[in-house]
C-alpha cells in the first residue's frame, strides 16, 4: 500500500457563517403583494408555490456581489391554523435560540420563508415544523424557546423537497440540500449498470458485556466464500444506519464498478440503541477486543479475509470515529488504517451520560493525549469534520498535530456542513478510497 502523504487542514474562504436574509424572489412576492387585494394575493401566491413545485426546495439563488456564497430560501405552504413555523437545519439552527430560526409570512399569503446566506459549497440536512396549536404563540421568550423546543420534536422533512436522508432514532427523515460548489457524491445512490454485491445480516456470538451482536456483511459481486485472493476488510460502525436505512452497499457497487475500490468485505455491527450505543462506542477497550477478536475471526472463517492490518480498516462517525481511533492506538496488529469523521473527541473516561451539552475540554482532549504519549504505530489515519462542528473542528485539528508530530501518515478533511450523515456518506467513500483505493 502506498503511503499517504500528511495534508495539513486549511478552510480558508470567505465565511461559513449563516446570516438571515430575503432572497430575490421572495422580495419580489413581497413586492408584488404589497397594496394587493386578497384575489391577487392568493394568484400570486398561487403561482410562486407552482414555481417551487417545479424546481423544488429550498431555493437556491445568487447574491449580488457575492460569488462565493448563494441565498438559499427555506418554504412551507401554511394554512390559517399554521401559528409558526421552525426551521430545524443540522448545526445551522441555535437550539438555545430557536426563534432565531423561525419562518416569515409574506403578510396575506401562505407563503412562510426563512432566507440564509450560506456558502456555496454547504451542502447539509434540515426538518421543518410548523405549529398549528390553539392560541397565540407566547410573548415571553423563555415561554417561546420551551414551546418551539417541544414543537422541533414533531419536525418532519420538506414536503417539496425530494432529497431525504434518514436520521438516526428519529421516526421522521431529513431533507438534504447541495450548492452548486458542494463536493460531488458520485458513488451515492443505485446505479443500474454496477454489479450488485449481496449484503447479509448474521448474529455474531460474543461474550460480556457487548455479547451476540446483529451484524450487515457486504460481499462484493462474485464472492463466494473460502474462494479467491484474500480480501479488504473494512470495519464500520453503526451497521443499522449504514446497511440498514442508508444504503451504504449501492455506494460500495458503484465504486467497485467504477475501480475506485477494490472487491472488499465490509462488517458493521449495529448499535442497537441509544444505551447500548453509549455503552459500547467511545474509547471503550471491551468493544475494540470484540471487534479485533471476535468480529474479524468470525468473518475470516466464511470468507476470504486479509490479515494484513494495512488493508484492513476500522472506521466510524462521532463516537464510532471515537471508537475507530482508539481501535488503531490498542490494536494496530488488526487495524492499519483508521477513518473517524467527526470523531466525539470531547469523549473522555468517566462521563456518565450523552445527555446534555458536550463536556468542555480544557487543553488536549483525552484521546489526543494517549496518541501523544504512545509509542509509534504503524497506522494510516484520515480525519474529517464539518466546519459547523464547533469545539470539534480544534479537537480533530490537535489530533491530527499530534500524529502528524508522531510521523503517522495522516491526511484531513474540511467539509463545510454539520455532524450529519448527508455529509458523512460522500465523505465515508473518499476515506475508503484515500485508504483502500487502487
Amino acid at each position: 500500500m502506498t503511503t499517504l502523504p500528511s495534508s495539513a487542514p486549511s478552510d480558508a474562504s470567505p465565511d461559513i457563517r449563516p446570516v438571515r436574509v430575503t432572497g430575490p424572489r421572495v422580495a419580489r412576492l413581497h413586492q408584488e403583494t404589497d397594496g394587493a387585494d386578497a384575489v391577487r394575493r392568493a394568484a400570486l401566491a398561487a403561482e410562486f408555490w407552482a414555481e417551487a413545485e417545479r424546481f423544488g426546495t429550498p431555493l437556491v439563488e445568487e447574491l449580488d456581489g457575492l460569488p462565493g456564497h448563494r441565498a438559499v430560501t427555506f418554504l412551507w405552504r401554511g394554512h390559517r391554523a399554521t401559528r409558526q413555523v421552525l426551521f430545524n437545519g443540522n448545526r445551522i439552527t441555535d437550539r438555545d435560540h430557536l426563534a432565531g430560526s423561525l419562518l416569515e409570512r409574506v403578510p396575506g399569503t401562505d407563503v412562510w420563508h426563512l432566507g440564509l446566506r450560506l456558502r456555496a459549497d454547504h451542502r447539509g440536512s434540515y426538518r421543518l415544523a410548523a405549529d398549528i396549536s390553539t392560541g397565540q404563540p407566547p410573548a415571553d421568550p423563555a415561554r417561546l424557546q420551551e414551546r418551539l423546543r417541544s414543537l422541533s420534536a414533531h419536525a418532519a422533512a420538506d414536503p417539496l423537497n425530494p432529497r431525504r436522508v434518514a436520521t438516526r432514532w428519529q421516526p421522521a427523515d431529513s431533507s438534504v440540500f447541495a450548492l452548486p460548489d458542494a463536493p460531488a457524491q458520485p458513488w451515492t445512490g443505485r446505479r443500474a449498470a454496477a454489479g450488485a454485491g449481496r449484503v447479509e445480516r448474521h448474529r455474531v456470538p460474543a461474550g460480556s458485556p457487548t455479547g451476540d451482536r446483529d451484524t450487515w456483511v457486504y460481499l462484493p459481486p462474485g464472492l463466494t466464500r473460502h474462494t479467491g485472493a484474500p480480501l479488504p476488510v473494512a470495519v464500520l460502525c453503526d451497521g443499522d444506519m449504514w446497511f440498514g436505512r442508508l444504503g451504504f452497499g449501492d455506494t460500495l457497487d458503484a465504486m467497485i464498478a467504477d475501480g475506485a475500490l477494490p472487491p472488499l468485505v465490509v462488517v458493521a455491527p449495529d448499535a442497537v440503541d441509544r444505551r447500548t450505543r453509549w455503552r459500547d462506542l467511545g474509547a471503550r477497550e471491551p468493544f475494540v477486543a470484540f471487534l479485533a477478536d471476535a468480529l474479524l475471526p468470525w468473518a475470516a472463517g466464511r470468507w476470504p479475509l486479509t490479515t494484513d492490518p494495512r488493508r484492513t480498516v476500522v472506521a466510524g462517525q462521532s463516537l464510532g470515529g471515537m471508537t475507530a481511533l482508539y481501535a488503531g492506538l490498542l490494536r494496530p496488529d488488526r487495524f492499519g488504517s483508521v477513518l473517524a469523521q467527526s470523531a466525539s473527541l470531547w469523549w473522555r473516561p468517566g462521563l456518565p451520560s450523552p445527555a446534555g451539552p458536550k463536556p468542555a475540554v480544557p487543553g488536549d482532549p483525552w484521546l489526543v493525549t494517549r496518541y501523544k504519549s504512545a509509542p509509534p504505530r504503524a497506522l494510516t489515519v484520515h480525519l474529517d469534520v464539518g466546519l459547523h462542528e464547533g469545539a470539534m473542528v480544534d479537537h480533530s485539528r490537535a489530533l491530527y498535530g499530534a500524529l502528524s508530530a508522531a510521523g503517522c501518515p495522516v491526511t484531513f478533511d474540511t467539509y463545510n456542513g454539520g455532524h450529519d450523515y448527508a455529509c458523512w456518506h460522500g465523505a465515508l467513500a473518499a476515506g475508503l478510497v484515500r485508504l483502500l483505493g487502487r
